[in-house]
């Protein structure tokens, strides 16, 4: 099997820890990845993407021009991504952020996800990230939950070990608001 997801959005919401903590977990399950992150000059607020491939066998480049999958945390992205999502594809569009009032995407599946939200109910809106990376799990099935929990030892830095805890709390409620969106 062969997936790929962009993620787009901007520097803060931590869009390359997502996409590392994919990578992780794709490595966890024995499965070949390739990580290619890409960011504007501005720490924070400038534009932040990465495209990760995750493969049984070769991953191929990791530039994807129609991925099977994207994740999209702010307007700006869907006004300059969304329609980049291969037809029979997942757009997991950050609904806190992005005004879907009349839009859709023939062709593919849109979840709106309140990401944001969901990290302000748990306590910390910088979890977003972690959020978009429990709902891609759950809505691609590329990887497993639990790997994703394991690969966060890896992914962040030790003295953020002690997020660990808060950031699963995250990753399962991004999943659980795939699976409401998907019942709905």
């Amino acid at each position: 099997m062969r997936y790929d997801v962009f993620f787009a959005g901007y520097g803060g919401q931590g869009v390359l820890l997502a996409g590392n903590l994919l990578s992780y977990a794709a490595i966890h399950e024995g499965k070949n990845v390739s990580f290619f992150p890409a960011y504007g000059v501005e720490k924070r607020g400038g534009a932040a993407m990465c495209t990760v491939v995750i493969a049984d066998g070769d991953t191929g480049s990791p530039v994807v021009g129609q991925p099977s999958v994207s994740v999209i945390l702010n307007q700006l992205s869907w006004d300059k991504y969304a329609d980049k999502v291969k037809q029979g594809g997942i757009c997991l569009v950050n609904s806190s952020l992005v005004n879907l009032a009349g839009l859709s995407l023939d062709g593919r599946e849109l979840l709106a996800i309140p990401m944001n939200q969901i990290a302000i109910d748990l306590g910390d809106v910088r979890m977003v990230n972690m959020v978009a990376c429990g709902a891609y799990a759950a809505a691609s099935g590329a990887l497993q939950l639990d790997s994703l929990k394991e690969a966060l030892k890896d992914a962040l830095p030790e003295r953020n070990h002690k997020l660990i805890p808060a950031n699963i709390q995250a990753i399962d409620a991004g999943a659980a608001a795939v699976f409401s969106a998907r019942k709905a």
